[in-house]
């Protein structure tokens, strides 16, 4: 019985340093300007990139003019990284940010897998002041 104490913390160890969020990896259709942004691993957290919009398809060279940070505008939004969270429990993921390339701000946000497999994304400027999108798997 002794040696179940060490086995357990190595096993609950290895869990913890497993690839975060597999069930969300994936392309997200956003209710957005028909948005779709990839989602992948990247070391601990999830990360969330442009694939393609609307406006996109109707101008492949669109920048990230609205950034709230002039030096930042000159980035294309085919790629931009606009999610960027870690773990915070079982289908849910937090402390970190999303930003939105259509007004230029970054928002503490969350994301939530939920029972019908859809993904629940919520930014906040500050509690309660926060705006909930549902997004779909493509």
């Amino acid at each position: 019985m002794k040696h179940l104490v060490p086995i357990t913390i190595l096993a609950a160890a290895c869990l913890g340093a497993a690839a975060p969020g597999p069930q969300v990896a994936g392309l997200w259709k956003t209710p957005v300007d028909d948005s779709v942004v990839r989602i992948a691993p990247c070391g601990r957290a999830l990360c969330g990139r442009v694939q393609t919009s609307a406006r996109l398809r109707a101008a492949p060279g669109q920048k990230d003019e609205r950034n709230k940070d002039a030096a930042l505008r000159g980035r294309p939004i085919k790629g931009l990284l606009v999610l960027r969270l870690v773990p915070t429990g079982p289908g849910k993921w937090g402390d970190g940010f999303l930003y939105s390339p259509q007004d230029g701000g970054t928002y503490k946000g969350s994301l939530e897998l939920t029972d019908d497999g859809r993904l629940r994304v919520t930014g906040c400027i500050i509690a309660p002041a926060c705006s909930t999108q549902t997004w779909t798997r493509q």
